[in-house]
């Protein structure tokens, strides 16, 4: 029975071990302080990227999680998973019982549904833990909001309190390609994906509101191209976290029946190059290329209109996908090499 009970509690102290190892970041915490904080907003019952990402931002040492917030998908969901908030954070849930991570992080649900106009918040659990978040002062360290899915949420955060448009940066994946800044052809009758899970959103954000705003449209996050072989050779093996995400992204690519080829965009991870990645001094994702313009108007169909007005935008046009892919792998490594 002694036995026993030492063999349970060294499991128990292994087991707390793993979940302590992978919150502070492995064995940073003598060598890499967090120095900014970020609230993660994704469509995680959707495309498999924003999981990718996450694991991601939780195994980087320099950020830390103020609160993960599930999002909407396209009614009719993604490849014919559910489209709802409820399901985006199931799967963010799973994901935290891989990494025994259990309520580590505040999970909340975004709005189940867009915005019916630009004057009217969406008032979830998601917004008002950004506006919480973004009002504290008692810290001065910086706070962004990093967004792989429609903003629906921010919008809803910023209606709710226009004061956080003065306390924290948007970092967007989404919108479409601009004219001058991209050698693809633009599909004018077609908003981005991201875009088009809410436009009313997206209307709050660009044409009232004053967020500054780090964008990365489509023809950017489209260039974090990973090869297939590369995920089955470089992550999958790579413990349980690297197992899960890859197979999570097996089990689409059998959903669309093979016709996704061998290169696959994980869109979501440059929410990680331009936070947790940034330049030692002066702080900033400075191996990463981006032009200042005026921000765009978003019209009703969901496309530019562009103005000389409007305040300044920082929308990214090439991406350190090096540093972000080979960071990601190296520490899937370590935390494999920990357990």
């Amino acid at each position: 029975m002694i036995r026993i009970i030492k063999i349970s509690l060294v499991g128990i102290i292994l087991l707390q071990g793993w979940s302590i190892s992978a919150q502070s970041n492995l064995d940073y915490k003598d060598t890499v302080e967090p120095r900014i904080r970020v609230m993660i907003d994704n469509d995680f019952g959707g495309d498999p990227d924003g999981l990718f990402q996450l694991a991601h931002h939780i195994l980087s040492p320099s950020v830390e999680i103020k609160g993960i917030i599930g999002s909407i998908n396209y009614q009719g969901g993604f490849y014919g998973s559910p489209s709802t908030a409820t399901y985006a954070c199931m799967q963010v849930n799973e994901l935290l019982r891989v990494m025994q991570l259990t309520g580590k992080f505040p999970v909340y649900e975004g709005g189940n549904f867009g915005l019916t106009d630009i004057k009217t918040p969406i008032v979830s659990e998601g917004a008002k833990a950004i506006v919480r978040e973004a009002m504290r002062e008692d810290t001065q360290t910086p706070l962004y909001v990093v967004c792989g899915a429609g903003l629906t949420s921010v919008a809803s955060a910023y209606l709710m309190e226009p004061r956080i448009a003065k306390k924290i940066i948007l970092v967007w994946i989404g919108g479409g390609e601009y004219q001058g800044l991209t050698t693809t052809p633009r599909v004018e009758n077609n908003p981005e994906y991201n875009l088009g899970i809410d436009i009313k959103a997206c209307q709050v954000i660009f044409n009232i509101s004053d967020i500054p705003i780090w964008q990365v449209p489509r023809d950017t996050y489209r260039q974090a191209l990973y090869s297939y072989s590369e995920l089955v050779y470089k992550i999958k093996p790579n413990g349980i976290v690297g197992k899960f995400l890859v197979e999570k992204l097996e089990y689409l690519m059998k959903k669309a029946k093979g016709s996704l080829g061998e290169a696959y965009v994980l869109g979501d991870s440059p929410l990680v190059l331009l936070t947790a990645l940034q330049a030692s001094w002066n702080a900033d994702p400075s191996s990463s290329k981006y032009v200042i313009k005026s921000t765009p108007k978003v019209n009703n169909s969901g496309l530019y209109e562009e103005t000389t007005q409007n305040r300044p935008i920082r929308v990214y046009i090439r991406l350190d996908t090096r540093l972000m892919f080979d960071d990601l792998v190296a520490k899937l490594a370590l935390l494999k090499l920990k357990n």
